[in-house]
């Protein structure tokens, strides 16, 4: 990709610039035409994305909460929260306020700068990928995946990390149902096995 003179190569807004253009350019008008849609508000939109995992390790190590923090903040470019136990459980050793998960809401800019990412490099990384499974949406149309290690996204480094992570990835579409969804999806370039 050029870069214009004067100004530094920034792989987050050549991605931002691919992706949204691809959006308003070629998806928006096929899915206004297929579902008869009068209006680009009321086409399927990605409202927001969020990552999360799970941290519960952080009652024995105390450093986990440092490095998971540390993953999230270089695979999505943001910190993130943590979510708290709201109630003890003996048979866990969980008491009430034990952090136990980690979560990080992507909006606007960030979202579409992530979805990009999440379709272009991370997805072919997958082990034994074949294709997202059509089940993955909800009766609203959004998007829920999980993936087993941290390790696919290109941000981190595998020879740093203290263990392997699950992450649980869920778009939030607007205007939409599981099939507008997957139409979506499909015209971004994300591929769905087949039946």
């Amino acid at each position: 990709m050029r870069k214009m003179s004067g100004e530094p190569y920034n792989l987050e807004r050549t991605f931002m610039i691919s992706i949204i253009s691809k959006y308003q350019q070629e998806v928006l008008p096929k899915l206004k035409n297929e579902y008869g849609l009068k209006n680009d508000l009321s086409a399927p939109i990605i409202d927001k994305i969020v990552i999360n995992t799970s941290v519960i390790e952080a009652m024995t190590n105390k450093d986990a909460i440092a490095k998971v923090s540390q993953q999230l903040a270089a695979i999505s470019g943001q910190q993130p929260k943590f979510t708290k136990a709201k109630a003890a459980i003996a048979g866990f050793k969980l008491r009430k306020g034990d952090i136990i998960g980690a979560a990080v809401t992507l909006r606007k800019k960030r979202a579409w700068y992530f979805l990009e990412k999440f379709i272009s490099i991370v997805v072919p990384r997958m082990r034994d990928f074949r294709g997202v499974t059509k089940g993955n949406f909800d009766k609203m149309g959004n998007f829920n995946l999980g993936l087993s290690e941290q390790i696919i996204f290109p941000e981190i480094d595998y020879s740093k990390i203290d263990k392997i992570r699950g992450l649980s990835v869920s778009i939030v579409i607007k205007n939409s149902n599981p099939e507008k969804s997957q139409k979506l999806f499909e015209l971004l370039g994300l591929p769905f096995k087949e039946n």
